[in-house]
Formats: structure tokens, sequence, C-alpha cells
């Protein structure tokens, strides 16, 4: 090998022993129980984004030891997490009409809740369905 080659090959493997290894690298089965993480709650950062990813916004929420956060909304978020107990599939929502046009949005949660690790991605038909599903959680 050429010493061109082996300065290359050790400066990649430098990098990659440089990386985190992170091992919910994948959204967790419905349902699934997120696992525990040590040390305070960072909170979650909340993400919308269109469907061809033209724009996206977000915001910070922690719940822990009070709702909090440049969320609009911090203590009903927070209140619409508990009553699904993180588990952001069964949020409770805030059923209303909604028309049928097609304009996907994309809605994410990453960080903890309450001691809990989430990474949680769902994309909706528009923007109202999101809302009927998530209420307050993604109203920003």
């Amino acid at each position: 090998m050429s010493l061109r080659a082996t300065a290359a090959a050790a400066v990649l493997l430098a990098l990659a022993a440089a990386v985190p290894v992170h091992a919910d690298t994948h959204d967790p089965a419905p349902g699934a129980v997120p696992a525990p993480v040590p040390g305070g709650d960072g909170g979650l950062f909340l993400t919308v984004s269109g469907g061809d990813e033209s724009w996206i916004r977000g915001v910070r929420l922690r719940c822990s030891p009070r709702p909090s956060g440049p969320h609009p909304d911090a203590e009903g978020a927070c209140a619409a997490l508990d009553t699904a107990r993180g588990n952001l599939d069964r949020l409770p929502g805030d059923q209303h009409p909604c028309t049928k046009r097609f304009d996907p949005v994309t809605a994410r949660a990453v960080g903890e809740w309450r001691g809990l690790r989430l990474d949680w991605r769902r994309t909706y038909p528009n923007a109202c369905v999101l809302d009927t599903a998530a209420g307050p959680l993604f109203r920003f």
C-alpha cells in the first residue's frame, strides 16, 4: 500500500472513531416503549416540514420539571404527551373536519420526554390532519 493510501486510511479510521454511534437510528415500532435515558431531561426538538422539504419549522419543548421552552403552548403540548404517556401514536389530538386537499407535511419529535428517548416521525396528508391527530404538540 502506498504512503498516500495508508495516510488516507488512517484519517478515515480516525474520523470514523470520532463519530458517535447512535443505537436508535430507526423509528420504533408502533406502541413500542421508549428506552430510559440516563441523566436529565434535554427535552424534545419538534419539527414540521413540507412534503417536498422546501420548508421546515421547529421548536424545543421541555416538560420536566415543568413545561417550558419556546413552544407557544408548552403546557398543552406536555399535557398531551402525558395523556399519551410519551407514545406519539396515541396523542389525544383535536378532532375537527379537514379538507381532502393533498399537501403532505411531516412531523418529527426527537429527544427526551420525562427521561424516555423518543425518535418519532409521521407524514400526514395535510396540516389540518396533523392537527387533528397531534393536537397542540405540533402547533407552532
